[in-house]
């Protein structure tokens, strides 16, 4: 008995060791290049969106992208997608996140990330939010990456 419960301990401890190798938060010295580029690639989304630039924050997503601006409602068109941004930049929303964890598979990437957002709304009133970000990217062509599906809303399904 005392063998077979260490052998089973031996072969679970390396199927766990084996897919932890493919998750490494953000900082994580382990944190490969395609990693590096996906998280880099959502950075520079929330840095575009903060600064108002929209042009940049669309560029950051495949042209057929879905991105859920609210749970139940995916929006899949460009520019009602950028539109939503639109709107959503006029509360000068501040991001945060508690952590990164990015997993890549070949030329498709998961990005998962909790949130907190503020803003001030048109009366000057403050604004506060928070979620788990889940997002989809693929690698481009150019072995660039770009948002395939983007949820802020990950978090929705827990409460």
């Amino acid at each position: 008995m005392q063998l077979r419960t260490r052998v089973l301990t031996a072969v679970c401890t390396a199927v766990f060791s084996t897919f932890s190798t493919l998750t490494y938060a953000e900082g994580s010295e382990k944190m490969n290049q395609d990693q590096q580029d996906v998280l880099t690639l959502v950075q520079k989304m929330t840095s575009a969106f903060e600064a108002g630039d929209l042009e940049t924050v669309m560029r950051t997503y495949e042209p057929n992208q879905t991105i859920m601006f609210e749970p139940g409602n995916p929006v899949s068109d460009g520019e009602t997608a950028k539109t939503a941004f639109e709107r959503f930049a006029a509360i000068s929303p501040r991001f945060s996140y508690s952590g990164h964890e990015v997993i890549v598979e070949g030329d498709i990437a998961i990005h998962i990330a909790p949130w907190q957002m503020s803003g001030t709304d048109p009366d000057g009133n403050a604004i506060k939010g928070e979620g788990l970000s889940i997002a989809v990217l693929r690698r481009q062509p150019d072995g660039s990456w770009k948002m395939v599906i983007d949820n802020p809303h990950g978090s929705h399904l827990l409460k």
